[in-house]
């Protein structure tokens, strides 16, 4: 004790009443942390009345601030001072340890409370034993409870609310039965801890007895054992019974009407769940954030987006729009029904919008297929320090996967590991379809093997990244993985296996998938799996096949089957069954431009011209506008963009002449003229040449050439199918440079190496 400094001057003498009140209203951060206990003997026996007041509230403001390490310290120069800790000091301790879920210290400060103290008084027991509870150390406060020698009315509340909680509800309803055998009558605390623990259909048996219990102890006119009761009924799925006791209850608040439109929400009741708000509003309930919340879920849920909006204008009134509990389900409100120019209003007028608002409007930015605006705010609120979670980096995977943005995908995935914010399941799945979106196969399979245990949604995405990239040996190789580890596929992972099939020609195995799904997985095929099976037809050749499918199949064709079969008969030149599916397609999807193209090019390839120019009459006429064709290149962490036709990049002048030196294209000097996905339809047949030199793909190919090293891979992404020119434009440049060349369209990646691509020319 020598080594601490002097004290300032003692202060007057307390008496029992101030002292109380001072330790209670004290701002204990304020009071310094260099009290001593170092005084003269004389000292201690003038002022023995007030030995130790100071030294605990001390040790109050150390258990208040959480500091249980100077507490510890504190209580050993206590001891040699031989100063005796109050009961208040106790309490305070033992509620900083519950409060912390600091086990080992509640331990040691309950050992000295036995050691210096013989018979403590029931409340410091009562402490001890939510301490105990607190810490989730069960074994500790039963052998406490069942020391105590005189267990009162909150001892056995204590207990019991704690295994009920914990979900030992047996234990629980085992002590309940203890505490009336004992003499001691439950009180409504007891109660609502038992009925707020029957989860599930399997406890409504015994929320029935405690409701029976509640009636005998005459606490069913309480309002909060009431809501607790029905809530217990909608919770354990048994709304009519919910609703029979809702209907009885002499007054409902706010709680009780929620808890029943969730119950009904949840059963996928919407119309029900609708009916009980404006019930709510028409009888004057006073609402709250929590009903809007719910019945703006309710309105997605439904689809009745002018429903949603009456209620925004009902929440506008009522001053709630700027509370997050509110705005935030209006913006996940907006994002669903697709404006998301209402989200982004909505958000803005959050007064303090939290990590769940931000999650909603960067998710509503990427569905919307708004991915520059989403990567912009998540680096914004990554360099102002905002409390970020998962759900945000699973959108901004998500949108990174999209774009096929690595760069700022691999940078959010560090940050995401560093912050702990991966998401087990979904984050680490959008992850796999990131990289392997990307590009980069070896990163996908790194991170879906750092799954402990992956989902069908983790399978999925790595089955469909190897899809992607036309490996059907490593795709159907993690498919049977799936089935030797229990998994159950899904209807999106054999969506995936199909085009591994389609992508590499495995029509026997397609078939044998296709017809496996219903009997052997329970899953019932769609029309995409039929597509996905009409296509696998089509590109082997097997036009008749197809076709036979397209009219037997028990669903519907829609306009992909018929466009499946269209490429096909163009690909294998068939134009009789050719003009049978652009019939077709037409008719169902009248304004497909990607169709137009085909049926003209196959028109070409048999030399009908005219045919071939009232197709493109037919496209101008209906003024068909093609998306803009764009391909971009990655080099040294700089984005560079081309169109067709390009002439505003830097390198211009030697991107083209670099395109020079490939100009011998076979298909370039075909006398078929073929129009591409990326060609303006309104270009005269002469033009053509030329313009096939000004491919986007070729211009990035090109720029990939003159920027890089001559052994790195060039990796080119486009957002439209690669034109047969293109594609052949790839094998030649690989086979005269020697460099790989990978180019991702709007459909899977190609691979092109020593003139060769992945794709075996099934693209």
């Amino acid at each position: 004790m020598a080594g601490l400094p002097l004290p300032p001057p003692n202060p007057p003498p307390l008496s029992t009443r101030d002292q109380t009140s001072t330790s209670s209203s004290a701002n204990f951060a304020q009071i310094p942390s260099w009290v001593s206990l170092k005084r003269s003997s004389s000292t201690i026996r003038t002022e023995k009345t007030q030995q130790g007041k100071l030294e605990n509230l001390h040790l109050v403001s150390l258990s208040k601030q959480g500091k249980l390490k100077e507490a510890h310290d504190f209580l050993k120069e206590m001891d040699e001072a031989d100063v005796s800790v109050t009961p208040h000091s106790y309490q305070c301790l033992f509620e900083a340890c519950g409060k912390l879920r600091s086990l080992a210290d509640g331990r040691l400060i309950h050992d000295r409370l036995r050691r210096t103290v013989k018979n403590p008084s029931g409340s410091i027991e009562n402490c001890l034993l939510r301490m105990y509870c607190d810490c989730g150390s069960f074994i500790d406060a039963q052998r406490v409870f069942d020391e105590m020698l005189m267990k009162n009315l909150v001892s056995w509340v204590i207990v019991i609310s704690a295994y009920a909680q914990d979900g030992e509800l047996e234990k629980a309803i085992r002590l309940f039965s203890d505490m009336q055998a004992s003499g001691i009558r439950p009180n409504s605390a007891v109660y609502m801890s038992l009925l707020q623990s029957c989860l599930g259909p399997s406890f409504l048996d015994l929320g029935k007895q405690i409701h029976s219990h509640v009636i005998r102890a005459q606490l069913n006119a309480n309002i909060t054992v009431e809501t607790a009761i029905c809530n217990m009924y909608v919770r354990c799925g048994w709304l009519e019974g919910a609703k029979l006791f809702f209907d009885g209850m002499d007054a409902q608040n706010a709680v009780t009407w929620t808890g029943l439109m969730v119950g009904y929400t949840q059963a996928k009741k919407l119309e029900v769940a609708l009916e009980l708000f404006a019930r709510m509003a028409m009888e004057g309930v006073e609402l709250d954030e929590f009903v809007f919340s719910i019945v703006l879920k309710v309105c997605c849920g439904l689809e009745d987006w002018d429903m949603g909006r009456q209620i925004h204008s009902h929440i506008v009134k009522l001053g709630f729009e700027s509370e997050v509990a509110v705005g935030t389900p209006l913006v996940d409100f907006y994002v669903k029904c697709g404006d998301i120019e209402s989200a982004y209003r909505s958000f803005g007028r959050i007064s303090e919008p939290n990590d769940v608002s931000w999650s909603a409007l960067i998710s509503g930015f990427s569905q919307s297929g708004r991915l520059e605006d989403c990567i912009k705010i998540f680096t914004s609120l990554r360099s102002k320090g905002v409390v970020l979670n998962s759900f945000i980096y699973t959108s901004v995977f998500q949108a990174c996967a999209a774009q096929a943005n690595l760069n700022m995908g691999s940078q959010a995935h560090g940050d995401a590991i560093k912050r702990g914010l991966v998401s087990y399941l979904y984050g680490a799945s959008a992850m796999v379809t990131m990289y392997s979106k990307c590009g980069i196969l070896d990163y996908a399979r790194r991170a879906f093997e750092s799954i402990d245990e992956p989902d069908a949604v983790a399978w999925t995405a790595i089955i469909s990244g190897y899809a992607y990239h036309g490996n059907a040996a490593e795709a159907l190789g993690f498919f049977k993985r799936m089935q030797s580890y229990g998994v159950r596929p899904n209807a999106v992972t054999f969506i995936a296996v199909l085009t591994a099939c389609s992508h590499s020609g495995l029509v026997a195995e397609a078939k044998q998938y296709l017809g496996s799904m219903s009997g052997d997985y329970g899953v019932k095929p769609t029309i995409d799996h039929y597509d996905c099976m009409i296509d696998t037809y089509s590109r082997a050749g097997l036009l008749q096949e197809a076709l036979e499918l397209i009219n037997s199949m028990p669903l519907e064709p829609d306009a992909m089957s018929w466009k499946s079969l269209l490429g096909g008969c163009w690909a294998h030149c068939d134009l009789k069954l050719g003009k049978i599916a652009a019939d077709n397609l037409f008719r169902l999807d009248p304004g497909d431009t990607a169709g137009y193209i085909l049926l003209f090019n196959l028109y070409s390839a048999f030399g009908k011209w005219e045919e071939a120019a009232h197709v493109r009459k037919l496209m101008a006429e209906r003024e068909l506008k093609k998306e803009i064709s764009c391909s971009w290149i990655s080099v040294k962490g700089q984005v560079h963009r081309f169109v067709v036709g390009d002439r505003h990049h830097p390198q211009t002048e030697a991107i083209y002449s670099k395109l020079e030196e490939f100009k011998c294209s076979a298909v370039v000097d075909s006398p078929v003229r073929l129009l591409t996905e990326e060609d303006d339809v309104s270009c005269s047949l002469p033009a053509r040449k030329e313009q096939l030199l000004d491919h986007s793909e070729k211009l990035a190919i090109a720029f990939g050439l003159i920027s890089t090293e001559g052994n790195t891979p060039i990796l080119v992404f486009k957002n439209l199918r690669a034109c047969r020119d293109c594609h052949e434009f790839g094998k030649q440049v690989s086979m005269v440079t020697g460099r790989q060349i990978v180019v991702r369209d709007s459909t899977r990646f190609h691979h092109f190496k020593s003139g060769k691509c992945s794709c075996n020319d099934y693209w």
